[in-house]
């Protein structure tokens, strides 16, 4: 009987069977790191697996048998058995196959994300390590492009977070947004909101309705003004009398409501906060400006509370070896709690508060960016059209957003730290700008194009030459004047130096008898001025010793005789060629113009 010939698929699946019940001896550990050395599971140069052509099937044939090596264990096995690493062997050998174009760059995504989807939220906090761990080794690794990779990525992390909730697990949630943005470049486009929408899908749900007098005497023991509250829908009505229009809303001092009144107001912000364009809208901008200015005046009226973990350890107590305290999870609230109930607790909560602000800041932000002289600035003018709005903020509307901003700014800075908090928020704000801009800009590349071997070397060629020296100088060797101590012997040249010529300053007359010596010798053929230059050395150095207490017998100094005439009161004195030389007349004697005068 005839044994029908084996396909394509299964001498692979039988293949990565095999490599993935020797990878249990090669990886003696059960879990996702280290990671499984390829070169350490095969041998003498063995290939991984055969190559397929042509690459279409070769791709399809690689997925298919793969998955039908992954979908019985993960059948069969819990992520907390040791029989799971055979999950992450298998991945890693076909990483290794994608490395050595056996298979497609993307099957290794492919088959993480078929393990995602299999597994539970809990369990996928440890699958998700995987991802984490191999991050450089996926997205370097292939000979393919990047792009079908950047899609299965994509896909993959946004199917998880769609699985996740942002109140219940926030810290799994940053994992994936950091794996997601380190995935794709800083200047990609598929990680920007490209046509500027806006989330109005993240709805704060509270009670849109007003307690009656005597229930809110029950539940608010502080609204003594509760006989002044209406309905929300037919406004905001304020304690004090309404100031004339003439008045700015920025000069004008807030009102300061009770809890029950502000409780619909306050929670009315969200609505603006998730959808800004709905404040195009004259009335629903004035009543913006009413929310947001109630709110403020509250915050600055109600007493603070700063957590009770948070306090004590700015108050200097030491921790404990079992202090599991986390800053920004005592301080950050995944979900907002809108119950009536927990309403005077949450304004006096200073985590709370700046949460609200901050947002404020961030719509304020916005909407001064509607200016008219913001739209005017050629980056606007020139941005994509989904972008731009047709509306423009008025000029009183841009003072008010000014004022309230400054006031805002100035009530962060006075909180618990405030100094640097603010810092932080200003920071962040001020880089965000910038990204808004190069979004407006149609997201210009960041990359550059490398610089041309041939243009670097003639740069670098030219650049040497510009500091180097067209001259060559000659070393300078041995001054003169230190010239014995390379010639004499060891342990007599600070001997030397203590000779009395060597420290005591000399006198001009020495110097002219130096002269007198040098002028008998003879010139030699190598340095025929060598002469010249030493009289006129010394000429020099006589004449600035002379200078100093011998000053008035320079009026005997002639260029012919040189230094000596200095010291020669007889020596007559050249003025031209053409003249008789003429007696020369001592410094104490006068002349005979001054004979009269002085007799």
């Amino acid at each position: 009987m005839a044994i029908p010939a084996m396909s394509s698929e299964d001498i692979l699946s039988s293949r990565l069977d095999a490599l993935v019940r020797r990878a249990r001896t090669v990886k003696q550990e059960t879990s996702i790191d280290p990671p499984l050395q390829i070169s350490a599971l095969l041998e003498d140069n063995e290939a991984i697996v055969e190559r397929i052509e042509p690459r279409d099937l070769r791709e399809l044939t690689a997925e298919s048998s793969a998955k039908s090596i992954l979908y019985p264990i993960l059948s069969s096995a819990r992520i907390s058995d040791p029989s799971f690493v055979d999950v992450w062997n298998l991945l890693d050998i076909v990483q290794g196959c994608a490395d050595r174009d056996l298979c497609s760059n993307q099957l290794v995504l492919l088959l993480a994300e078929e393990v995602l989807d299999s597994l539970s939220i809990a369990d996928c906090h440890v699958a998700f390590n995987y991802l984490e761990s191999r991050r450089e080794a996926i997205l370097s690794g292939g000979t393919g492009t990047t792009g079908s990779k950047e899609m299965v990525i994509l896909r993959t992390c946004n199917e998880l977070l769609r699985r996740l909730s942002r109140a219940e697990d926030p810290v799994f949630c940053g994992r994936v947004y950091v794996f997601l943005f380190q995935s794709f470049p800083l200047g990609h486009k598929g990680s920007v909101n490209l046509r500027g929408e806006f989330h109005v899908g993240n709805v704060t749900t509270f009670e849109d309705w007003i307690v009656s007098e005597q229930a809110d005497d029950l539940v608010m023991e502080d609204a003594p003004n509760a006989g002044q509250i209406e309905s929300v829908k037919g406004g905001v009505k304020a304690e004090e009398t309404k100031p004339t229009e003439s008045d700015s809303r920025v000069e004008k001092k807030p009102t300061t409501l009770d809890l029950a009144t502000l409780y619909p107001v306050f929670w009315s912000l969200q609505h603006s906060f998730s959808n800004p364009p709905q404040l195009f809208d004259n009335e629903k901008f004035k009543h913006f400006q009413d929310a947001l200015e109630a709110t403020l005046a509250k915050f600055k009226e109600v007493d603070k509370v700063i957590q009770s973990g948070e306090s004590a350890r700015k108050a200097g107590s030491p921790a404990t070896a079992n202090d599991s305290y986390d800053e920004f999870a005592n301080a950050f609230n995944p979900k907002y709690l809108t119950s009536r109930d927990l309403f005077k607790l949450e304004l006096s909560d200073v985590a709370f508060q700046r949460h609200v602000l901050v947002q404020a800041l961030i719509l304020i932000d916005f909407l001064l960016t509607l200016t008219g002289t913001a739209k005017s600035k050629p980056h606007y003018e020139n941005a994509q059209q989904s972008m731009k709005y047709n509306f423009t903020l008025s000029d009183e509307n841009t003072e008010w957003a000014l004022g309230i901003k400054t006031a805002i700014a100035n009530y962060l800075q006075d909180g618990p730290d405030g100094k640097f908090y603010y810092r932080v928020v200003d920071t962040v704000l001020s880089r965000d700008k910038n990204w808004v801009r190069w979004k407006m800009d149609r997201c210009q590349s960041f990359t550059r194009q490398k610089v041309p071997a041939k243009i670097f070397l003639d740069s670098k060629g030219g650049a040497i030459a510009a500091v180097t020296s067209k001259k060559d100088r000659k070393p300078a060797g041995v001054p003169p004047a230190l010239r014995f101590l390379a010639t004499a012997e060891p342990g007599k040249g600070l001997a030397q130096l203590r000779q009395r010529g060597k420290f005591i300053k000399p006198s001009p007359q020495e110097y002219t008898a130096r002269i007198e010596t040098t002028d008998q010798e003879p010139p030699t053929e190598e340095d025929p001025r060598g002469l010249d230059e030493k009289i006129t050395s010394s000429t020099w150095r006589g004449l600035r010793l002379a200078s100093q207490d011998q000053l008035s017998l320079f009026d005997r100094f002639n260029h012919a005789n040189g230094l000596k005439s200095l010291f020669q009161p007889g020596q007559t004195r050249l003025e031209d060629k053409g003249s008789d030389p003429q007696p020369e007349q001592s410094v104490e004697e006068p002349r005979a113009d001054q004979q009269g005068i002085v007799a």
